[in-house]
């Protein structure tokens, strides 16, 4: 049941919708040229809903397996047509109607992202200010530079940062660009200078499992991790933990937030941890053993402490912006992210990035998993970053997809007829061989995720 409701569901709200839009492009452009819709299919296999409806009688069709979808038109090279409707069939159309009703689809997922990145940018919300804190690497691209705890980044190349989130995605994009990028810092004790980040030897493929900015050096200033209460006789009372106290690390590993220690215990159950705290100005030591206990079938460590999650004005920031205003940022974005997605497909290509970067089903749906139990909106933001990817993908010049059927009709209206038909499926044939590949890798890199390094 745990992995229902905290992977498969959330995969499938994540999924299903962006294909649905997907293939509603599809079909709305196909209706809008006069071609006959003959079947609306979302997933494959067996049925478990059909139904007719609309003055064609179109079958709007539900798969048991909801990955991916398709719409049937009508088309004589898949069948007989009546006479009176070959007017209707989607092969009679003229090369400008069938690229449109073809690249609707990928056009309605970019439109998709700007409508979910416009209503964050709208409704807004509270976010992390861009205030470094520096990760404990010696030899950090970060501490290179200069930069020092307390900096309060203003802009990146000359660009105003309005949060953490901002500072991270402009950072990543200088990062697949490796160039040097100018910090512009206001100190903790109040001056503007500048800090050289230099990125031209830093790569994605030493990120790892890791976040990219870390690697940098980086991290957000966050609240600490101060207990509130402990619990009596329980494991982190008996370990000697108190009220006030600040837990700096455990194992020696750097614990900045309550989120980092509430992970490291519940991976330990059993297990003895050495707690690293802050109390009364000096670092101490305590070895705390998580108790056991079941949850969802898994069985985790708890030491039954809680943690101070009052609010600290100073590390967080309001981001809200108008209906235009949002509307160009959305914008921005979604082409910012395009730009970004194309570049990583080439340096994958070129070797410059490793395929080993290449995700499918299973880590989405992790990343659907973790995202949904942080709130709706980091829900709403990968909704629109796979959105935008879907979109790129099927842009992409590879025969199968719609990018591939594009690069035909492109062709046909520069030659002024049509491809020989041999040609057709000898590039289909290339182009679903080259797409099992990928799915094939993409699934044996999510698997290689899952087992321990």
């Amino acid at each position: 049941m745990s992995i229902l409701t905290s992977y498969v569901i959330p995969f499938l709200i994540a999924l299903g919708p962006l294909i649905l839009v997907h293939e509603l492009g599809h079909y709305l452009a196909a209706r809008w040229c006069g071609v006959k819709v003959l079947r609306f299919a979302i997933g494959f296999g067996r049925p478990l809903f059909k139904y007719r409806a609309g003055a064609d009688g179109t079958e709007w069709v539900l798969g048991i397996f909801p990955i991916g979808g398709y719409v049937k038109m009508l088309d004589e090279g898949e069948g007989e047509v009546a006479g009176h409707e070959a007017h209707r069939s989607f092969n009679r159309q003229t090369v400008g109607r069938r690229f449109a009703i073809t690249a609707a689809g990928p056009l309605f997922n970019l439109l998709l992202a700007v409508v979910l990145y416009w209503g964050l940018y709208v409704v807004g919300g509270d976010e992390l200010r861009p205030i470094a804190a520096l990760t404990e690497a010696p030899a950090s691209v970060a501490r290179a530079a200069g930069v020092e705890e307390g900096d309060l980044v203003l802009s990146v190349d000359g660009e105003a940062v309005e949060s953490w989130r901002d500072l991270s995605w402009k950072l990543l994009n200088r990062a697949v660009d490796r160039r040097e990028t100018v910090l512009r810092v206001r100190t903790a004790a109040g001056d503007e200078a500048e800090r050289m980040l230099d990125l031209r030897g830093f790569s994605l493929d030493d990120a790892g499992k890791k976040n990219p900015i870390a690697l940098m050096g980086l991290r957000a200033q966050l609240p600490p991790a101060r207990i509130a209460r402990v619990g009596k006789g329980a494991a982190a009372d008996r370990g000697g933990l108190r009220e006030g106290d600040e837990i700096a690390a455990i194992d020696g590993k750097s614990t900045p937030t309550s989120g980092d220690v509430i992970e490291a215990v519940r991976a330990s159950p059993g297990r003895a941890l050495v707690f690293t705290v802050r109390r009364g100005g000096e670092r101490h030591d305590f070895v705390v053993t998580p108790d056991a206990r079941e949850e969802g079938g898994e069985r985790i460590g708890f030491i039954d402490a809680r943690f101070d999650l009052a609010r600290l004005d100073h590390l967080f920031v309001t981001v809200r912006h108008g209906p235009l205003d949002a509307l160009a940022k959305a914008i921005g974005l979604t082409g910012e992210t395009c730009v970004l997605s194309l570049k990583t497909i080439g340096q994958m290509i070129t070797g410059d990035i490793s395929p080993k970067n290449i995700s499918g089903p299973i880590t989405i749906a992790d990343i659907a998993g973790k995202s949904s139990q942080h709130g709706l909106s980091p829900f709403i933001r990968l909704l629109a970053f796979i959105s935008i990817s879907l979109g790129v993908l099927n842009l992409l010049p590879v025969p199968v997809l719609d990018g591939g059927h594009l690069l035909y009709y492109a062709l046909e209206f520069i030659r002024g007829r049509p491809l020989s038909a041999r040609v057709v499926e000898l590039g289909q044939r290339i182009g679903l061989t080259l797409l099992l590949t990928l799915m094939a890798f993409a699934l044996y890199n999510d698997i290689n995720r899952l087992i321990p390094a």
